[in-house]
């Protein structure tokens, strides 16, 4: 007498096979999946990023074997060497300028898109285009040009060449981030779109008008993406490199007013050949940015708030 299954009896047949299926097999099937991953994090990132931390404790030039010298790099650097110093005085004042600029500009944006009917996907890719172009060579060589003595700059304002002069050429290389506010303004458009119309319409009815709306709706209701845009904007620009390298040639001139922390660290790493003193650098710049962001989740609990926990 033959017996045959059914199609719930063969499915529950199965199911109970893969769960006696050795564990170990099924881990194994997992770690095929995540292999490209996992090999490609420890060998393009955790395994240099080991190498720097050992060759930051060394003295290297790229082309002799490394030497171990201790702490020396660090002391050096913290104690002996006023060019770095400028670079972290000069890379903090190119953050507190450009982000708040940035993220002002993507915001005022996007309230100006959120309203409008017509259009809204042909401005929003033109506004978005810096942002996919800015980081390019290209793109910092022609804001040179035009910051440049006798550029578009200087024959529309007759102030003459910002990129020649040290209190302006640190504002110029700081327009050209801001400029790039393409991205940001995205987030900050999507986040406008999930704020409910009915908190505008208790706010009118209550007698607000659109400046308190923004007080006490808008700003409350985006604090989210608010936070999420400042720590990300923050992080790219304690990074920057190329608008400072262009403006500049490299040097970091005028007076080493664009000489940012990056700059910096290209020159002692791949222009005066100490690579060890360079890995310092890089360690230091890491831990820094840690520290800011983790200081910015600290004080973030006082003014982010999110709607589904109904705090702050």
């Amino acid at each position: 007498m033959t017996t045959t299954q059914t199609p719930a009896t063969a499915v529950r047949a199965t199911a109970a096979t893969s769960k006696r299926r050795p564990k170990r097999q099924r881990e194994g099937a997992a770690w095929v999946f995540l292999s490209p991953w996992v090999l490609g994090a420890t060998v393009l990132t955790l395994l240099p990023m080991a190498v720097s931390l050992y060759l930051s404790f060394t003295d290297y030039d790229l082309f002799n074997a490394p030497r171990w010298v201790g702490l020396r790099n660090y002391t050096q650097m913290f104690t002996e060497d006023p060019r770095y110093w400028r670079s972290v005085t000069t890379t903090l004042t190119y953050v507190v300028i450009a982000v708040p600029l940035q993220l002002a500009l993507a915001l005022a944006v996007a309230l100006a898109l959120k309203n409008m009917r017509r259009g809204r996907a042909f401005y929003r890719s033109a506004f978005y285009a810096p942002s996919l172009l800015g980081a390019s060579m290209s793109i910092a060589l022609v804001w040179r040009a035009l910051f440049n003595d006798g550029g578009t700059v200087d024959h529309l304002f007759g102030t003459g060449g910002w990129i020649t002069e040290p209190g302006w050429a640190l504002l110029a290389v700081a327009l050209l981030t801001v400029w790039q506010f393409g991205a940001p303004m995205v987030i900050f458009l999507a986040g406008l779109q999930q704020i409910p119309a009915e908190l505008y319409e208790a706010a009118a009815v209550d007698g607000a008008g659109k400046r308190r709306q923004f007080v006490s709706v808008t700003v409350p209701m985006l604090s989210p993406v608010l936070f999420f845009n400042l720590v990300l904007q923050t992080i790219q620009a304690f990074q920057v490199f190329t608008p400072a390298f262009a403006v500049s040639a490299g040097k970091g001139g005028p007076a080493d007013s664009t000489l940012v922390y990056t700059l910096y660290l290209y020159d002692r790493g791949f222009v005066a050949s100490h690579m060890g003193y360079a890995s310092a650098m890089a360690w230091v710049l890491l831990i820094v940015i840690g520290a800011v962001t983790a200081v910015l989740f600290r004080t973030s609990r006082s003014w982010v708030f999110y709607a589904s926990e109904g705090d702050r």
